[in-house]
């Protein structure tokens, strides 16, 4: 783990990232024909030596050759032993959950994807598990949180879509007192570039690979990656058990696009932050909400934590419904959508968008309002997303 900080504050990257996206996984000598690029094995099924003497595959949900060389890449790139990829995001969360049992406690935060919450409330409530929803920011309310039965923490950092900051190494102390309570980071928003959960005390750092380690929205895929062997085996039981998986040509593309990574951070870093500090300028903005900015309620514990800020973000456009309706309408360049952390720029309301199923109070007591607009930064000119939002807020 870096020990000093970059010019921008953030901790510094320790050399060899982008050579294990490249190389880890990925040597042409595991191949016959020695392919530099490794090839899509569409196969659903691998011939046999003998009976139950299979060469390492022997059904394709079981393992498939190209979805091995992504979870070994993805493995390296958060310091893990282990990687696992899933269907989805939500699939991946949902096989974490199929862990617990009747009767068992999650601990999870209080502002999560909407997706995330509802998964939660809607089915593992009814599953016969435990949910309480905390602020995780919270230390205090953490180690009260905590009941005999906890088995699970579940965090986002930073959080969406209100980008607070989570404590991971003091929240992992806290839930480790316990035994048997399993840490999960959602470490989506940062990618392995910009954050490494493992690294500060988390037993499994989670992703929808769909945003920024794809980064090209053209895959919907989930992943984990642990460092516990247990945890890892009981998690590749239930990958295969509850046939959660992605399909070959998905995992080549993740696998592609993972080359590109700590490029793309770099830049969706840098737009992020010149945006956020363009929007805490204008007479329309209330609010910023970017852990890049000194205003941000935990900008220093992102500078201890992280190694800087990706390109999704928030803010308050001052006014309701109808000012946030007619500046997203207005875009231009950004991209009136769902979903985040692709080479475009989207743009959407959380209220009635990606978090319409949270909880009408929740959504009021967390600030999820109608002038709560997020935002991912795409890899366009920064000149040209800045005159974008300017002049769409000159129409709100």
């Amino acid at each position: 783990m870096a020990q000093s900080n970059s010019s921008d504050g953030f901790l510094s990257q320790p050399k060899g990232f982008s050579t294990k996206a490249i190389h880890v996984g990925q040597d042409p000598e595991q191949w016959n024909s020695m392919a530099v690029v490794p090839p899509i094995s569409m196969s659903t099924t691998f011939k046999q030596h003998g009976p139950g003497q299979h060469a390492g595959f022997e059904y394709g949900r079981s393992g498939n050759p190209t979805r091995d060389v992504l979870e070994r890449c993805l493995a390296s790139l958060d310091n893990g032993r282990f990687g696992l990829t899933f269907s989805s995001g939500l699939g991946a969360t949902t096989t974490i959950i199929t862990m617990l049992q009747n009767g068992d406690h999650i601990v999870a935060g209080d502002d999560l994807y909407g997706g995330t919450n509802r998964l939660l409330r809607n089915v593992a409530l009814k599953m016969g598990i435990e949910v309480d929803f905390v602020d995780l920011t919270n230390m205090q309310l953490v180690e009260q949180a905590i009941k005999p039965n906890t088995r699970l923490f579940w965090m986002e950092t930073p959080t969406n879509p209100l980008l607070k900051v989570v404590d991971i190494r003091a929240v992992s102390e806290i839930a480790h007192k316990h035994p048997g309570i399993v840490v999960v980071v959602d470490n989506t928003f940062l990618s392995s570039y910009l954050q490494r959960p493992l690294d500060l005390g988390a037993d499994v750092v989670m992703y929808s690979l769909t945003k920024y380690m794809n980064g090209h929205s053209d895959v919907i895929m989930g992943a984990m990656v642990t460092n516990d062997e247990a945890v890892y085996e009981r998690l590749k039981f239930l990958q295969n058990a509850a046939g959660i998986v992605p399909s070959p040509f998905d995992c080549y593309l993740v696998n592609r696009s993972l080359k590109t990574l700590a490029l793309r951070m770099e830049r969706h870093k840098s737009n992020s932050l010149a945006i956020a500090r363009f929007l805490e300028t204008h007479p329309k903005v209330e609010r910023v909400l970017h852990p890049g900015l000194p205003s941000h309620p935990q900008h220093g514990l992102a500078k201890r934590q992280t190694y800087g800020h990706s390109g999704i973000m928030s803010f308050y456009i001052r006014g309701g419904l109808e000012e946030s309706s007619n500046f997203l309408k207005a875009l231009h360049v950004f991209t009136l959508a769902e979903s985040l952390g692709g080479y475009e720029s989207l743009a959407e309301l959380p209220s009635v968008m990606t978090h319409a199923s949270v909880p009408l109070q929740q959504r009021q007591e967390l600030g999820i309002t109608d002038g709560l607009v997020r935002l991912s930064v795409g890899l366009e000119d920064v000149d040209d997303l800045i005159a974008d939002l300017k002049q769409a807020l000159d129409k709100a």
